[in-house]
């Protein structure tokens, strides 16, 4: 061979290396991970320690367990607010729901607020959800929608999940993100068979009082979670079908508790922490806990990280009260790999009965908590406590059973003072309020201090947000807008008429 044609080759080579990153003195370029399906499967109104993953020995969940077995479940997970809207908003958008927009129930975010759909199409994924929605308004949350409904009446199929399994179908050109959202355990109870829990062997919880209608109520609730738990299995189940269970993210939660008193519409544990358990073969170690605190707010931050992107990097679409279009999450994805047992200091929450069914007309209340701490202000305080729960037969029989502590409790759940401490790991129903002993005044104290640094930071101003709960729900600032049209004509109207006779 001539130089010229020697060196000519060589050059060619040399190229050809450069290019394909197999440049001398480097490694060679590996291949990109592919990126993992996931399937989110979304509880309604079910408070965590009623599975069997979370300690319960009275309510049949294989399913759920089975689940935990193959994956993690973390045992310090919360939602900001123990309402579905504003819960599933925030576990969508990674942003607390004052900052959202999406804080009184039946509410919406702000306009041009992104979400998980948002960011995971971003990333190359199909996004769809099937089941209940609970969301708005619809271009922040771009799912393909599979359907659903929003309430369960107990009529015909309440959730399609041969949809589901022919969406998987259907993506196999890309990885996709799925969410599965049921109305179960939420009311009305109709599901399930109530028969398999008889009320009068049913173990009545510490933070509810022991009656008849307890009993029933429970009963037909359990019958709904061990429903719900069978639609977990027929879950797994296709992604075992689909063939790519390895290569599959699935994530169970909760959501906020039931709609018996001091869970659902309040702030204490009953009402806030939720179960959350995650199983991705391979990478997260089956069987494992975590005790890291995390909130909803960091879901959708992990679930970038784990689709092979930056959250850090990410625009939700809405500042906050600093200037940040950051999440107000980051992700726990290295607490899921069990490569750290740590993420949050803090949780908190936001609760607003302003729009809420047969709700107060302001009794705002927010909180923060630690591992050991639940510290809770109720801005209100002289106000009474009010929900569909508080007027129902439920909380009338605890106060009717003649025992003073039972009526306590009922009064309790409507009439609570201004401050509220409870050490969460001796006392984990919050029965022994110790806010006010000077014992626990430095520890009171510093969670007032974080507590009013996360409200400023959200651009929360307490009572005044409450009062303008009802801009955030569509239909109630409809029905203000008609009723001052309307009052207007009629002033008009009437204006119009006195002139007429005066004439």
């Amino acid at each position: 061979m001539k130089p010229y044609k020697f060196y000519k080759t060589g050059l060619l080579l040399l190229v050809a290396l450069l290019h394909g990153g197999l440049a001398l003195g480097q490694p060679t370029q590996q291949k990109k991970a592919k990126q993992p399906n996931i399937m989110l499967i979304v509880a309604d109104d079910l408070t965590f320690r009623d599975i069997e993953p979370y300690g319960s020995r009275q309510v049949r969940t294989p399913n759920m367990a089975r689940l935990a077995r193959e994956g993690v479940s973390l045992d310090n997970m919360y939602t900001a607010t123990a309402m579905c809207a504003p819960t599933r908003q925030q576990l969508y958008t990674g942003m607390f729901p004052v900052r959202n927009g999406a804080y009184p129930n039946h509410s919406q975010v702000y306009p041009g607020t992104k979400s998980v759909a948002h960011h995971l199409q971003a990333l190359g994924y199909n996004t769809a959800l099937l089941g209940k929605k609970h969301y708005g308004n619809e271009a922040s949350f771009p799912f393909q929608f599979l359907g659903g409904r929003d309430h369960d009446d107990g009529e015909g199929m309440d959730i399609d999940l041969r949809l589901a399994e022919n969406f998987i179908k259907k993506s196999e050109d890309k990885p996709y993100f799925l969410v599965v959202a049921s109305n179960q355990p939420h009311s009305p109870l109709n599901r399930g068979s109530a028969a398999a829990y008889p009320p009068g062997k049913i173990k009545v919880p510490d933070d509810m009082v022991d009656t008849e209608a307890t009993r029933k109520q429970l009963s037909l609730y359990y019958a709904e979670i061990t429903y719900l738990d069978s639609l977990v299995g027929a879950c797994l189940d296709i992604v075992e079908r689909s063939g790519q269970k390895e290569n599959t993210i699935v994530m169970f939660t909760s959501e906020q508790g039931s709609g018996f008193p001091f869970a659902k519409w309040t702030t204490y544990d009953s009402g806030l922490k939720t179960a959350f358990i995650v199983r991705w073969p391979g990478h997260i170690k089956p069987g494992s806990r975590s005790k890291a605190m995390a909130q909803y707010v960091d879901v959708v931050p992990t679930l970038v990280d784990m689709a092979g992107g930056d959250p850090a990097a990410v625009k939700t679409g809405r500042k906050d009260a600093n200037g940040s279009a950051a999440f107000d999450g980051t992700s726990f994805k290295q607490v899921l790999l069990g490569q750290t047992d740590r993420h949050r200091d803090y949780v908190y929450g936001v609760h607003t009965t302003r729009g809420v069914i047969k709700g107060s007309e302001a009794y705002p209340i927010r909180s923060a908590r630690t591992e050991k701490y639940l510290y809770i202000q109720n801005l209100n305080p002289t106000a009474k406590f009010q929900n569909v729960a508080t007027s129902g037969k439920l909380v009338e029989s605890w106060a009717k059973t003649g025992k003073p502590a039972d009526a306590r409790r009922a009064e309790f759940y409507v009439s609570r003072p201004a401050e509220e401490l409870y050490d969460v790991e001796n006392d984990p129903y919050q029965l022994v309020n110790l806010a006010g002993k000077p014992t626990y005044s430095k520890v009171q104290l510093e969670l007032k201090t974080q507590l009013a640094s996360f409200m400023k930071q959200q651009g929360d101003r307490g009572m005044e947000t409450e009062m303008k709960a009802f801009e955030r729900q569509p239909k109630k600032a409809l029905h203000e807008e008609n009723d001052s049209e309307a009052g207007a004509g009629a002033a008009k109207k009437n204006k119009k008429g006195a002139q007429a006779k005066k004439h």
